[in-house]
């Protein structure tokens, strides 16, 4: 059997809510770390405690500022001069994941350029959850592990009990992604076709499929300000629908985004906390993912499949 190293995890300043449960459900306490900054807002990482010869977790998710992944690099550079075993790196939302391609000219793409500097800075792993496209673990030169989202939705659309349940995707893009939850229900999907003049403005929608009398769930891997998800929810109701939510895994909902899902026909948004909620609103539910990270690490630890995680068809 193969020899298991000690197991520590700590926290960036961004993630320390989920972090500590994270840990609690591990079964162990959150690492000691603190961050000394200058009165320029230069920050510098270190641990209060050794890592020699350990497994260390380092959980921060990177959303804006930059400064989140700044700090996560830092932290994983002290890691490894600190003689660590081994570097995982937890970012359950991982910011820069939308710049996966050149879509125009001379833009660059943000997502690589995250992979490459985690790899520079010596990390030995990523653990994340429903990167906004799959392909990105290519990105990477190390194991990743891409946890689903379903294993926190599917029981709890279950848990509902809707009659007749219908999936949609708000834009083509999102149809793989809204099939496969489809296929736990053994449901139909629809989609609502969407052509933007810019970034978060939409121009036109239009819906393909019947949602008559269904109870759809929208289906995303995040939403940012509401723009898409709210037209595409007055769409699917103005087209018959009982009644319409949805489920995102990362609420990133900057702008105004609060008062656009407050106004809107959906029924409850569901997001999960991958990143810290700003506000408390009515219509959004959110859901952890503290005991999903926490299962991924115990068997990362232990030598055993992740894919035993996934909820099964």
């Amino acid at each position: 059997m193969a020899s298991i190293n000690q197991v520590k995890i700590f926290s960036g300043s961004s993630s320390q809510y989920l972090a500590t449960e994270i840990a609690r459900y591990f079964g162990k306490d959150l690492g000691q770390s603190s961050v000394q900054r200058f009165s320029d807002g230069e920050m510098s990482p270190s641990f209060n405690e050794s890592v020699r010869g350990c497994d260390v977790f380092l959980i921060q998710s990177t959303f804006p500022p930059a400064d989140n992944m700044m700090e996560l690099l830092l932290m994983i550079d002290a890691a490894r001069r600190a003689s660590a075993h081994y570097v995982t790196v937890v970012i359950p939302y991982f910011g820069y994941s939308r710049q996966d391609r050149k879509d125009k000219p001379r833009v660059g793409i943000g997502a690589k350029l995250m992979a490459n500097l985690l790899t520079a800075a010596g990390a030995d792993r990523l653990m994340t959850i429903d990167l906004h496209a799959g392909q990105i673990q290519g990105f990477f030169d190390f194991p990743v592990d891409h946890l689903e989202g379903t294993a926190i939705f599917v029981p709890y659309l279950r848990s509902l009990g809707l009659d007749k349940i219908l999936f949609a995707s708000p834009d083509v893009g999102g149809v793989v992604r809204t099939r496969n939850v489809a296929k736990f229900f053994n449901a139909e999907m629809v989609i609502c076709d969407k052509q933007r003049k810019r970034a978060n403005e939409i121009a036109t929608m239009q819906l393909i499929g019947n949602v008559e009398g269904a109870d759809v769930v929208l289906v995303d891997d995040m939403i940012d300000t509401g723009g898409t998800m709210c037209k595409a929810a007055q769409l699917i109701m103005d087209k018959g629908a009982k009644s319409v939510r949805a489920i995102v895994t990362h609420g990133v909902l900057s702008g105004n985004a609060y008062e656009n899902i407050n106004n809107s026909i959906l029924t409850e948004l569901v997001v999960t906390d991958t990143i810290p909620s700003k506000q408390v609103s009515p219509k959004i539910k959110v859901l952890s993912v503290a005991e999903l990270f926490a299962k991924a690490i115990g068997r990362i630890r232990d030598h055993e499949s992740i894919s035993s995680l996934f909820i099964k068809y």
